[in-house]
């Protein structure tokens, strides 16, 4: 390895400066275009905004230069530019819903502030606490029991809102244990595979051209796919079972390369969605509002209980065009409360139109692929896997959240990564940022020289 490549950590870090301060300008100037398109005049605290956005970006970025040097530079700034997206929506949502009291929808934009700063200082202590991502495979089976825990204690000790029985209410406050759990999984999935993935790929028979895992290796999916029923069952909650299930069928796939796990993971999933979807009233409701979504404009469906949201979110992005009607200038009121939480994207779709949903999923599309790369960099078996398992629980929430407003799927009600309002998945996914972050750095280090190149070496 040359010299040249001892340089690569300040000139990854100046690269990441340069695009949070370009963050930084988008961030605040949609948050003033917003408030100048709907009142005409600038916002009452966009000094305090753009202070407090600037230390959104300048305390992490000193972080990682401090302790993941060589992380990759634009994992960071794509993520900050989604969250601040988020705020200026939520803001935009916020003075629609100020000016319209008779909504009675609580305002969020503040609010989501503050957990992007709580959300942001976790991602910093994790970068201080973990130098090394390796460590959590000592933590595998309690990570795992944790998760187990959490995932079932909504079903019990849970509030039943909006249909679905996914948060626990602390006081005033209420928390998705759900989003944490994915990250746990994650973890277990990547150290389980990393131990057995030889048993797991090269043992079997073949039936039909493909080779089938032998039957005491087949009990982890099956497990995970009883788990995912039973958080449909109990919990009412199609988004999280999808996540779950699916993170474990495509990590198990990429260690193993084995295709007849992904068939048997798809047709159990589909089975087990499809009995529960015909026997669950609340799931069932959801299957019917997506075959049918104008059918809630007319007075059958209306009596039936067809919600409008899936309506109204077509009716969005319809008018919303290719370039949109602008920031502002539009109607997500329409949805109700949905409009702050996973039919955000509909604002996008609406006032941004065509262009800027394109732009969003791009981002997420890049995030994804700076994930990828870092599995792909990554030198230990355990972080390929665990990179790989956050991206793709990352990717299958956008999935399941987009395909849900857009029609292409049955609506499950996630929050959309880093842009809708909730602290438990803005939390969650800056974790899942960080413990990228920190194997990135791991696996860029790994590929340079352990010491100082010797005197006199130039390039």
């Amino acid at each position: 390895m040359s010299f040249a490549a001892l340089a690569q950590a300040p000139n990854r870090r100046r690269t990441e400066a340069w695009l949070l301060g370009l963050v930084v300008l988008i961030t605040v100037g949609g948050y003033a275009y917003a408030s100048v398109s709907m009142r005409g005049q600038l916002p009452g605290g966009l000094t305090g905004f753009a202070a407090a956005f600037f230390l959104l970006a300048f305390v992490p970025h000193v972080a990682i230069r401090r302790w993941a040097a060589r992380a990759d530079p634009l994992i960071l700034p794509i993520t900050l530019l989604l969250t601040g997206l988020g705020l200026v929506l939520l803001d935009r949502l916020d003075l629609t819903y100020a000016a319209k009291p008779y909504l009675k929808i609580a305002q969020a934009g503040s609010g989501q502030l503050v957990w992007a700063v709580i959300a942001i200082a976790v991602c910093v202590a994790v970068l201080l606490a973990l130098p090394d991502h390796r460590r959590l495979q000592r933590y595998l089976y309690v990570m795992m029991a944790a998760a187990l825990v959490l995932l079932m204690a909504p079903a019990f000790f849970g509030a039943d809102r909006f249909g679905a029985k996914r948060w626990i209410m602390l006081g005033p406050l209420s928390a998705q244990p759900g989003e944490f759990v994915k990250i746990m999984i994650a973890v277990f999935f990547a150290g389980y595979l990393t131990v057995n993935r030889d048993a797991l790929a090269l043992t079997g028979r073949r039936f039909l051209g493909m080779r089938l895992p032998p039957g005491r290796h087949l009990g982890p999916i099956a497990t995970i796919w009883g788990l995912s029923l039973l958080v449909l069952i109990f919990e009412r909650d199609l988004g999280t079972s999808l996540i779950f299930f699916g993170l474990f069928v495509i990590t198990l796939y990429v260690a193993t390369e084995r295709t007849s796990w992904v068939v048997c993971g798809l047709l159990m999933a589909v089975g087990g969605a499809g009995v529960v979807g015909s026997l669950e009233p609340h799931v069932h409701g959801r299957v019917v509002a997506w075959l049918h979504p104008m059918d809630a404009f007319t007075s059958a469906g209306q009596k039936a209980g067809i919600s409008e949201q899936l309506g109204q979110a077509l009716f969005s992005f319809g008018s919303g065009g290719l370039t949109g009607t602008g920031l502002g200038q539009g109607h997500p009121e329409l949805i109700g409360f949905a409009g702050n939480s996973d039919f955000i994207l509909t604002t996008v779709g609406e006032e941004l139109g065509l262009t800027g949903v394109m732009a969003v999923l791009l981002l997420y599309a890049l995030l994804a692929q700076r994930g990828l790369r870092t599995a792909l960099l990554a030198r230990d078996p355990f972080g390929k896997l665990l990179a790989t398992g956050l991206t793709t629980a990352l990717l299958l929430q956008v999935f399941v959240v987009t395909g849900g407003v857009m029609g292409l799927i049955p609506l499950t009600g996630k929050a959309l990564p880093f842009l809708a309002k909730g602290g438990s998945s803005m939390i969650a996914n800056w974790l899942m940022v960080s413990l990228l972050l920190r194997i990135s750095d791991s696996a860029q280090r790994r590929r340079e020289p352990a010491g100082p190149p010797p005197c006199g070496l130039r390039q």
